[in-house]
């Protein structure tokens, strides 16, 4: 399993980096290839100064090796080796009519001491954080989201929408990141879905991502803008770093398993700004946004 999905994140990878230099017409990705001493490593893939993306990445990585004590006592377990790996993508438009999207697709194994499987599962998701609020294209999002989640189960998308909300949310400012998506984690084996069942589930998701995203992205990177629309923008962009850096859990992971700071905070966009209590004007567009993050909003 941990083969045949780390072949698809690549492929995955490839196209949508194709697609997306495409869109911008100006930047093309970067790409660096690390290794992580205690094993595995990535290919890291970022685009900078596009005439729509500002700043991007769009990285793969899978590594393995002795899961740290950190790890360890999180998940119950002495003596025991993972690997783990994910495509993972953040994409920071220059035009905050844009709004930045998230994706994330992982695979993790963990083993005993004689190298057996001992646990296994699926994670991921993809939300969308915008900076000016077009319900359109809320709606647009979370019905892709919906049919790929209707596929395999008509539970999936409540469910997972409902913990994208719970999870992407900013507990310190009782506010949401963005208007959300899909989230799940420890995704197993059990009587319903079988790993086979998962990978198919999670790659039709991967598969999902583009036309989820770019089609908003079509709809509104020409769109006028001003300094003082910039400037909310960059204000927003200082509570999706928050999030980054406070909540995360694949943040977290990365860190403490000693993987590549410049892949692991790729997701940091190139300007922001924290202005001391800084509030929008009563009835304002930005307002319309701020009351939408404070109450989740069902969009379908």
């Amino acid at each position: 399993m941990k083969d045949k999905f780390f072949n698809y994140i690549h492929e995955l990878q490839d196209t949508i980096t194709s697609k997306l230099e495409a869109i911008d017409g100006k930047a093309t990705f970067q790409e660096d290839i690390w290794k992580r001493p205690e094993g595995g490593g990535g290919r890291t893939r970022v685009i900078q100064n596009g005439n729509v993306f500002e700043k991007g990445g769009v990285n793969i990585s899978g590594v393995h090796g002795k899961l740290p004590d950190s790890m360890q006592a999180y998940f119950g377990v002495e003596d025991a080796d993972f690997f783990a790996c994910g495509l993972s993508l953040v994409l920071h438009p220059k035009n905050p009519m844009v709004p930045t999207v998230h994706a994330n697709w992982r695979y993790f194994e963990m083993y005993n001491k004689n190298g057996e499987i001992v646990d296994q599962w699926f994670g991921g998701g993809q939300d969308l954080t915008p900076y000016y609020l077009f319900e359109e294209d809320g709606r647009h999002f979370h019905n892709v989201c919906k049919s790929v989640c209707d596929k395999h189960s008509l539970e999936f998308y409540p469910k997972y929408k409902k913990r994208c909300d719970e999870y992407f949310y900013n507990s310190h400012r009782s506010e949401a990141r963005g208007i959300g998506g899909l989230f799940f984690d420890y995704c197993k084996k059990s009587e319903s879905m079988a790993m086979q069942n998962w990978y198919d589930f999670v790659t039709d998701v991967g598969d999902s991502f583009l036309e989820a995203y770019v089609p908003i992205v079509e709809k509104r990177k020409e769109l006028d803008y001003s300094k003082e629309q910039r400037n909310w923008q960059e204000i927003r962009r200082g509570r999706y770093v928050e999030f980054n850096l406070v909540h995360d859990k694949g943040t977290l992971f990365g860190l403490k398993t000693n993987g590549r700071i410049e892949s692991i905070l790729m997701s940091l966009p190139p300007h922001v700004q924290w202005v001391y209590d800084h509030h929008p004007a009563e009835g304002s567009e930005e307002e319309k946004l701020i009351k939408v993050l404070q109450e989740p909003k069902n969009w379908i």
